[in-house]
């Protein structure tokens, strides 16, 4: 089963657990989201994506630009390790790994989580690929693909068990869209997913066809 037929099973089985009122508040939460430019405005294909320089849970800096250096990079935004699509999609991309290395590129994981809470994640799905921390999302938000959690929404997650606050710091309730962006030595974007939806993601089939087209 893909990636996408597994997010789409775990969305109907959440679905039936939540409550209608609580459904109709992030239905329409989503549908805002989804009418706003964000997607549209986000970096796309053909585009030079802007380099970063973010740590990993150990603190220790890297570089966007320096990774190019080794071939194509692999870049995954997630929200959180609250999130069950992230950790699918986490999961996912652990499994697709021996062939994103194959094809001669690196894969990180970008998240607004701060280092220890990133680190229990990458620990708790035995992650070999680093997760770097986009502490208050300043370097998602530079590319453009930021959103704040709403007002309406914050309650909600408070009674699913979430602290976003907990995750990511206090008062900080930015969060990144569901991207996916494959850059080569370039620093061009050669392929890009970006999603209002945060239950959809990108394949990594399809994040493998792209890099596997690279080396042609």
């Amino acid at each position: 089963m893909s990636l996408t037929e597994k997010l789409a099973e775990l969305k109907a089985q959440n679905l039936a657990k939540i409550p209608k009122d609580a459904q109709k508040i992030m239905l329409a939460d989503l549908e805002k989201l989804a009418k706003s430019d964000l997607v549209e405005n986000a970096p796309k294909q053909g585009d030079t994506l802007k380099d970063f320089t973010l740590p990993n849970h150990n603190g220790e800096t890297r570089h966007l630009a320096t990774l190019r250096q080794n071939g194509p990079v692999v870049i995954i935004f997630y929200r959180g390790g609250w999130c069950p699509y992230c950790n699918m999609e986490l999961h996912a991309y652990q499994q697709a790994l021996p062939d994103i290395k194959a094809a001669g590129a690196t894969l990180v994981a970008i998240t607004p989580e701060l280092p220890d809470a990133s680190l229990t994640t990458a620990e708790k799905h035995g992650l070999e690929f680093e997760v770097l921390t986009d502490q208050n999302s300043t370097y998602a938000r530079e590319i453009g693909i930021v959103f704040t959690l709403s007002q309406e929404l914050r309650p909600i997650y408070t009674s699913f068990g979430i602290d976003i606050e907990g995750h990511n710091g206090k008062n900080q309730f930015d969060l990144p869209l569901a991207a996916t962006f494959v850059v080569d030595t370039n620093g061009t974007i050669a392929y890009a997913f970006v999603a209002a939806d945060y239950t959809l993601r990108a394949d990594p089939a399809d994040v493998v066809k792209a890099l596997r087209s690279l080396k042609k």
